[in-house]
Parts: C-alpha cells; sequence; structure tokens
C-alpha cells in the first residue's frame, strides 16, 4: 500500500487517531466495541469527512461514491484497515453510481443527509450543524469544509470534504 503524507487529508488523521485507540483499548473488529465509542473516536477534534472515490469494480465497471467515513469504519472496519482490500464504492454509501450500468443510488447515514433533488446539484447536510456540504468542484464548499484532492495511484480519483463540526462562520 502507498505512503501517504499524514498532513495531506484529516481523514488519515482520524484513521491513525483510531488506530491508536483501538491498539491501547484492546479494541478492534472482533472486539465487543459498541459503536458509541468508535464514533466518538472517530470524531475527534470534530471533524468528519466525506470521501468521493471514482474506481473500477471487480467487474471492470467504473463506479463512483460519496463515503462518510466514520460510518464506513463502523461498518466495515476490516477492509479499512486490514490492506487486503481496497475501499470500494457502494450502493449502501451516501451516493453511489455506476457509470456503466447507469444505476444511481443515494442514502443517508448518521452524520450526513443527502439532498438529491437540488437546482445546485448533489449536497449533503450535516446532520450535528446542519450546515450545507457541496461537492461540486467548481463551487464553494461550504462553511467549515475544505476539500482536498488526494493524488494516488490506488483509485482514479479521490477527493476528500473536511467538514468541522460546530464552528461558528
Amino acid at each position: 500500500m502507498e505512503k501517504v503524507n499524514p498532513n495531506r487529508c484529516a481523514a488519515l488523521d482520524h484513521a491513525c487517531f483510531a488506530h491508536r485507540y483501538w491498539k491501547e483499548h484492546d479494541v478492534g473488529p472482533r472486539s465487543k466495541c459498541n459503536g458509541h465509542v468508535l464514533k466518538s473516536c472517530l470524531n475527534f477534534g470534530n471533524k468528519q469527512s466525506i470521501i468521493f472515490i471514482r474506481d473500477r469494480n471487480a467487474h471492470g465497471q467504473e463506479v463512483s461514491a460519496y463515503i462518510d467515513y466514520a460510518h464506513r469504519l463502523i461498518t466495515d472496519f476490516e477492509v479499512c484497515f486490514s490492506g487486503k482490500k481496497r475501499p470500494l464504492p457502494r450502493n449502501t454509501d451516501l451516493s453511489f453510481y455506476n457509470w456503466d450500468t447507469n444505476v444511481s443510488t443515494s442514502n443517508s447515514s448518521p452524520n450526513f443527509q443527502v439532498i438529491a433533488e437540488d437546482a445546485c446539484g448533489l449536497l449533503f447536510k450535516n446532520k450535528s450543524d446542519r450546515k450545507i456540504i457541496n461537492v461540486d468542484p467548481k463551487a464553494y464548499p461550504g462553511d467549515n469544509t475544505t476539500r482536498t484532492p488526494v493524488e494516488t495511484d490506488l483509485f482514479l480519483h479521490v477527493v476528500i470534504y473536511d467538514h468541522v463540526v460546530g464552528r461558528g462562520t
């Protein structure tokens, strides 16, 4: 797996913090850790992240998704940290699109509500502070949100949207 500069994105900071926490507290995918402990660990520093990934699935089809990072870690810890499989887009993510079959799905998560019926395009509303995150690359991402494109050989395209929850504008 390619090494990435930890200062490059807050999502990696979340992962490093979570890994240290789980190691120190003997918590992991096979332990009896409840989701509340894990969720508070992942929202360390009041940051929540949405990761956009575009890549090819096992059938060679181009797929993309906006992924609630904290929610994905809770539901699929082993894939995210084992390094055996890459975390690919799924139809259970916030927003999923298969470019070859034109299949599209959207699902709200515990952290974000999907707003797909807007003239501005696809938006996400943080459920904690009700701030809107605009994922249009040509638009302002929203209050307390940063957009970070990530260059990597692991996926076709990756963008991370870090949202600081509860901070004033």
